[in-house]
């Protein structure tokens, strides 16, 4: 007889925080004994991580999970997991709707997807979405390139934002000790990483919910992050727009290794739609923390996100948007139209935006914010930058491609290399020659300065298939509502 078959494939949706948690799946598959194939028609199991976090990412989970069922009929397919923010906000309905899944875990359930792969596992297995928050003791098998990998702080949140469902499914805000981040931190250092970004769902809350023995701050973190051996770039996402402290602010000014690129989605930029959204703050906080990072971080790169079409949203509330777009010049804005969801607050809302309202305020931001970047970009011709490599291009054939420090993976754009043989890991210096809207091209200039942090050699890359709802830089998912 033969052995059955134990290979298992996965899909990843949504933000990079989802792309941990698959990550923490990828290493319980392979600690299980399994496989990671990088085709779907030749695994035994297939994984989906959905997102359900707005109407366009619900769709395309369940559209996933119903184009990759038909591998049952057609293919090797014996057992069809979904897992995720989906699953977790609507399990009865899946369960009830969807006898083609065969088990069903939660955003809290990562660890759970062993007992599926050993069998005998019951098929409703969402937990409370507080359950877990990962640790550096959990088997993470990375599936980018290495250079970079994503560092979750955090999970959940305490906010209360009118438009907004993470509490509802990932639950209420949990910080991780700093001593198992830097546990972490060191770990994928030791990997080859030389780039961490920090993530959660409210990134400046970090540590308010710890006992008085562990609490610490946000910035006595980063500073150790960004001490560990082998990390050249620190990099920090979801910060809340409240008063930035004056530790971090020194950090992002002067540490060498934390990068002055600040993540900080504002929502809005009307008093009386910032009220309506519930964000505990109107406009003159915004401008005040927006002129204080710029006069104090030299070389400050600022990534927003902002929602057009909220409830009650009026032409003369969102041309204030706009007008305060163009007073900030921001580096990287992320627009997204307002997703009419039954649990938020805003559900019960009067003065809906229709739909195509909302559409040709996106597509007027997102103009004005291109012509913003593209003006941006054009000043960086003939600049001198620090380029970290990550390799080849996925773009173009035989181009080696790396991003500066205002440029974060896989949202802000790429530079493409020419002059000298480059390696993943290394930052060199170029001197940027063209620009587009987004992308830039520069020629090396310098001598390697240091080797590449070493990889790992002869070693089969682990296929994760990201799928991301708006692969555009001006949407994409990775910098969300938060």
């Amino acid at each position: 007889m033969e052995t059955p078959r134990k290979s298992v494939y996965f899909v990843s949706l949504g933000c990079p925080k989802n792309r941990v948690d698959s990550e923490v799946m990828v290493g319980v598959a392979r600690s299980s004994g399994y496989e990671i194939v990088a085709e779907a028609d030749e695994a035994e199991t297939i994984v989906i991580n959905t997102c359900g976090f707005i109407g366009e990412a619900k769709k395309e989970s369940i559209d996933t999970i119903l184009e990759l069922s038909e591998l049952k009929k057609h293919g090797s397919l014996e057992r069809l997991v979904v897992t995720g923010c989906l699953s977790q906000r609507y399990p009865t309905e899946l369960a009830s709707q969807m006898p083609e899944v065969d088990h069903f875990l939660g955003s809290s359930d990562m660890l759970k997807l062993g007992d599926v792969l050993r069998g005998g596992a019951e098929r409703m297995l969402v937990g409370h979405p507080a359950d877990w928050v990962v640790s550096a003791k959990d088997p993470r098998v990375l599936t980018g390139n290495r250079v970079h990998a994503y560092v979750k702080i955090a999970e959940g949140c305490n906010r209360v934002c009118s438009f907004c469902t993470i509490p509802e499914f990932r639950g209420k805000q949990r910080s991780r000790p700093a001593d198992d981040i830097v546990r972490e931190a060191e770990q994928l250092a030791a990997q080859g990483v030389v780039e961490l970004n920090l993530i959660s769902q409210d990134t400046i809350a970090y540590g308010r919910d710890l006992a008085k023995s562990e609490r610490g701050s946000l910035a006595s973190l980063v500073e150790r992050v960004a001490e560990v051996e082998g990390i050249r770039w620190v990099r920090l996402f979801y910060l809340y727009p409240e008063t930035i402290d004056d530790a971090l602010i020194e950090l992002l000014a002067n540490h060498p290794r934390v990068v002055p690129y600040v993540d900080m989605p504002l929502q809005h930029a009307s008093d009386a739609m910032l009220k309506r959204m519930k964000r505990g703050h109107g406009i003159d906080r915004q401008r005040k923390v927006v002129e204080r990072m710029r006069k104090e971080i030299p070389g400050l790169t600022f990534r927003t996100a902002f929602i057009v079409g909220h409830p009650g949203e009026t032409d003369d509330e969102f041309q204030e948007l706009c007008d305060f777009v163009s007073w900030a010049r921001f580096e990287h804005v992320g627009v997204f139209r307002y997703s009419d969801e039954e649990s938020c607050k805003s559900f019960g809302f009067d003065d809906k935006v229709s739909a195509k309202v909302a559409s040709a305020r996106y597509r007027k931001l997102m103009a004005l914010q291109r012509r913003i970047a593209r003006a941006a970009n054009r000043t960086r011709i003939g600049q001198e930058l620090d380029i970290l490599v990550e390799g080849p291009s996925e773009e173009h054939e035989f181009v080696m491609a790396g991003r500066h420090a205002g440029q974060a993976p896989e949202i802000d754009g790429q530079v493409y290399l020419s002059g000298a043989e480059v390696l993943p890991g290394q930052i060199r210096r170029v001197r940027i020659s063209q620009a587009s809207d987004y992308d830039l091209v520069g020629d090396v200039i310098d001598e390697a300065a240091f080797e590449a942090m070493p990889q790992p050699k002869k070693k089969k890359r682990v296929a994760l298939k990201m799928l991301e709802q708006a692969p555009a830089p001006l949407a994409s998912p990775t910098t969300e509502w938060r």
